[in-house]
């Protein structure tokens, strides 16, 4: 089955496109004991119910038949895109493996696919639970650390530039890459509220800009991610509430999804933000409650705050203007230490993903970020 969804495309650097577009069109036609499968963009709640009506085996025999699309599709159990994407990430490893010996491929494109082999056979491993991948391109990934159906609350954190399949994880400095961000949060909430029901993703599940660059200091990308984002956050199983927490570009991403957020979405936190792409938190028009933090020694606080023609991304969300509540993060050294233990950063965002918002430190001391009233009025 799997030559009908598109693995048996000639790979080249655009090779994935061909296998993505390959497996959606078998998906189109496809059938399971008779019954068509809904489209692959039809909406969460149809393709919830379609799941519900099947049994384990036949939710198998898709996620088997049809990994590139059920992986990534909205709706699905998640124990089903699990299965899904390590058929995936198996058949994506063999694929740069065979790549990693074609000698003509430069040997610039040969060390590459090395190291994409390397990094799906560790996505692949045994107990991890991998939400989204996508090996298009530079590849789209998300994992989730937690029980995510049993969940009563989840915290998606949403990372900024130069992350992709590559960079998802890292042996050294792990906590600046998104797996790593992601586990070092879900360990705090643990050890905050032992036992508490909690579930972290790590989402790489838009094309982040590649250096800075004039993608960094544009919107566009940020819009693809806020559609991507948004299906995640209704697409999430039951009714947990959900914290975004966004470091970087993905503070920009999180600001153009917000007004389009549902209502289970009751924290957006931003950690060393360009900016949101508004003037203030006011002009995100969520219910979410805004929060906001950035290390002194940071250096996106000499990024100019600032749109105009399109380039650059608004005011700066540790504005007093800018009406979000001021967080204190000591201890996060720089741009990419939030997610350190024993920062303040870090256990701001565990106390804000496990509901403690009453614990949370405010940047100056005080307690006016426990009780403003920026964003969250209804929460």
């Amino acid at each position: 089955m799997l030559a009908t969804t598109g693995w048996t495309a000639v790979h080249r650097p655009e090779g994935g496109v061909a296998a993505r577009a390959a497996a959606l069109a078998a998906w189109a036609s496809a059938r399971i004991d008779g019954r068509p499968v809904p489209p692959a963009d039809a909406p969460v709640r149809t393709v919830e119910r379609f799941f519900a009506d099947l049994d384990g085996h036949q939710r198998s025999r898709l996620a088997d038949g049809f990994p590139l699309v059920v992986g990534n599709l909205d709706g699905a159990p998640v124990q089903t895109r699990y299965r899904a994407n390590r058929n995936s990430l198996e058949h994506a490893e063999r694929v740069e493996q065979a790549r990693a010996k074609d000698v003509a491929l430069t040997p610039a494109d040969r060390a590459t696919a090395v190291r994409r082999s390397h990094r799906f056979a560790s996505l692949a491993e045994a107990g991890r639970q991998i939400l989204v991948f996508d090996p298009t391109g530079n590849g789209l990934v998300a994992e989730v650390f937690g029980d995510l159906d049993a969940a009563h609350r989840v915290s998606v954190v949403v990372p900024g530039v130069d992350t992709d399949a590559l960079t998802f994880e890292r042996t050294q400095r792990r906590l600046i890459a998104p797996a790593g961000m992601a586990q070092s949060l879900y360990e705090a909430q643990r050890a905050a509220v032992p036992g508490s029901r909690t579930a972290v993703i790590a989402w790489v599940g838009y094309t982040a800009p590649t250096g800075v660059n004039v993608d960094a200091a544009t919107g566009r990308l940020a819009v693809q991610g806020a559609a991507r984002l948004e299906a995640l956050t209704f697409a999430l199983p039951g009714d947990s509430a959900v914290t975004l927490v966004c470091h970087s570009y993905g503070s920009v991403v999180c600001g153009v999804a917000a007004h389009r957020l549902p209502d289970r979405v009751t924290d957006l936190v931003v950690a060393g933000s360009p900016g949101m792409r508004v003037a203030n938190a006011a002009e995100l028009h969520t219910s979410a409650r805004v929060w906001a933090m950035r290390d002194q020694g940071d250096w996106i606080a000499d990024v100019p705050h600032l749109e105009l023609g399109g380039l650059g991304h608004g005011a700066d969300p540790m504005s007093p203007d800018f009406g979000s509540r001021l967080l204190a993060s000591t201890g996060a050294k720089s741009h990419t230490g939030y997610f350190e233990p024993g920062t303040a950063s870090l256990d701001n965002f565990a106390r804000i993903g496990t509901g403690a918002v009453a614990s949370v430190v405010c940047a100056d001391g005080s307690d006016d970020c426990r009780r403003a009233n920026s964003g969250g009025e209804g929460h």
